[in-house]
């Protein structure tokens, strides 16, 4: 060991003594690892290519280095060469080919999510026409198995995406969504449904969704939140635009031309997505195309897995039933279609201003704010307009209160989640952390929607049921959400998370 009261870096004669030494007991790694380390300064330019030693180099520029970091030996095995420290990785922030990412994104969630968010256009019209012969919750498995596919097939896709990036990815998906769509529009029985519109249609969002997403966190860090909430918005305006599209369409000019019409504007929409989304890191050396369950270990990421599992399980629950709700209540069938588009309104500046805001209060902090809220609008707005005594009149402006404040509270479900996973790895490892999240949120989604149907019937129609177990859904993952803060940053309310 070295007298930490000895003077360090005296002489060059005083090292190489210490070194002598010490070489019995580092006799050969000690002199391959400071070859290996001059080699590397001097690639890097720290030294001179014509410099005999870097210890040398030290002492004449007149700092004082300590003999025994010229002994340490190497981290990798004897013989291995070892690369010198990656760069800080660093972000544009901005600038006109990361605003084209975002823009690009924007317009892959219009299409993926616009077509999500007119579920309950669909989940009515089908319930009233093609499949009045069902019940709710075998008609709910259709849209159930789309949103399980949208996230579950993440567990390879995100880790393809950290391997391969965007281009593929977003190409396959733009061929799926548009045959589902297209053959959606032919869709008579049960089974080509599921096909179509659950298969085809989620497999499509996922290829879209994933790398969408993404590719924002390539190009931004301090800001992602607000990029990434920007680009969510596609998805709250095609929630508006499709429902008021469908309702008048499906009157004009029929089921099968509604949506052919649908799947023209959505093939546009993914030609822009095709032409702007990319990435810009390279792939994380040494890593696989294979999601890593061991990342479960780090318990912060179990329970926001956990948090949004439960959400996104009560997320699609309002987004299918609401049109049907409002028709079971007695208000006029135009309006009833209207809701969704209005949920969406809310939903537009839900995507966009909670991540504006999480990049400066944290994003946790942001993410349990909107929860709660979400569970207040379920439990103290929606649940006392479904009771029975209820009457239409009273109804309708609570209903609108809930779509409004429900649809800007659970805007964040959608933008704020990849945000908060991102937050808990590095930027190359991404894709394999949202994808192992999804994969796990996917069988809530798988299950959600045809619980809620099974609830309306076992309540003879009736909507609390279903109502309560959205709101059960919230309180559990805002549960989920505030103990992972915890355990980050303790019970400081000041604490940027």
């Amino acid at each position: 060991m070295v007298d930490a009261d000895q003077p360090l870096g005296e002489t060059a004669m005083q090292q190489k003594d210490f070194r002598e030494r010490m070489a019995p007991e580092f006799p050969k790694e000690a002199s391959e690892f400071q070859g290996r380390v001059l080699y590397n300064k001097q690639r890097l330019g720290i030294v001179p290519q014509d410099h005999p030693n870097d210890q040398d180099h030290d002492l004449e520029k007149g700092r004082q280095q300590s003999p025994a970091s010229s002994i340490l030996p190497p981290k990798g095995t004897p013989g291995q060469v070892l690369e010198p420290e990656a760069e800080e990785v660093t972000y544009p922030e901005g600038g006109f080919q990361a605003w084209l990412v975002v823009f690009g994104s924007f317009c892959g969630m219009l299409a993926a999510f616009g077509l999500a968010n007119a579920v309950g256009t669909y989940q009515a019209y089908l319930s009233t026409h093609q499949l009045a012969d069902y019940d709710e919750s075998t008609i709910g498995w259709i849209f159930s198995i789309y949103v399980f596919l949208a996230f579950f097939c993440g567990v390879q896709i995100g880790p393809v995406f950290d391997a391969k990036g965007p281009r593929w990815l977003i190409l396959a998906g733009s061929v799926c969504l548009i045959a589902a769509v297209m053959g959606l529009a032919e869709a008579t029985e049960y089974w080509h449904f599921i096909l179509t519109f659950g298969i085809f249609g989620g497999l499509g969002t996922s290829l879209l969704f994933t790398p969408a997403m993404s590719s924002i966190g390539h190009f931004f860090k301090v800001s992602r939140g607000n990029a990434s909430g920007l680009a969510a918005t596609g998805g709250s305006v095609g929630g508006i635009m499709f429902p008021l599209l469908l309702q008048h369409l499906f009157d004009s000019v029929g089921f099968a031309w509604a949506t052919r019409i649908m799947g023209f504007i959505l093939l546009f929409l993914v030609i822009l997505a095709n032409l702007f989304i990319r990435s810009r890191l390279p792939p994380k050396a040494g890593g696989s195309v294979w999601p890593d369950p061991m990342i479960f270990k780090d318990k912060v990421f179990a329970l926001t897995t956990a948090g949004v599992f439960f959400i996104e399980w009560a997320l699609f629950i309002p987004i299918s039933y609401i049109t049907s709700y409002a028709l079971h209540v007695g208000i006029n069938s135009t309006f009833s279609y209207q809701l969704l588009a209005i949920l969406n309104v809310g939903s537009f500046f839900g995507r966009w201003l909670p991540g504006y805001v999480a990049d400066r209060w944290g994003r946790f902090n942001t993410m349990i704010i909107t929860v709660f809220l979400c569970l207040m609008f379920v439990i103290g707005v929606w649940l006392p307009a479904a009771t029975p005594e209820s009457a239409v009149r009273d109804n309708i402006p609570l209903i609108v209160i809930f779509v409004l404040g429900f649809g800007f509270a659970s805007g964040s479900n959608i933008s704020l989640t990849p945000v908060c996973v991102g937050q808990l790895c590095e930027t190359e490892q991404y894709g394999r952390y949202y994808a192992t999240c999804y994969t796990v949120v996917s069988f809530g989604c798988l299950t959600g929607i045809p619980i809620a149907g099974a609830l309306i019937s076992l309540d003879g129609g009736e909507y609390w049921g279903l109502i309560l177990f959205t709101g059960a859904c919230y309180f559990v993952g805002l549960v989920c959400f505030a103990t992972a803060r915890i355990m980050s940053v303790g019970w400081r309310l000041n604490a940027v998370f």
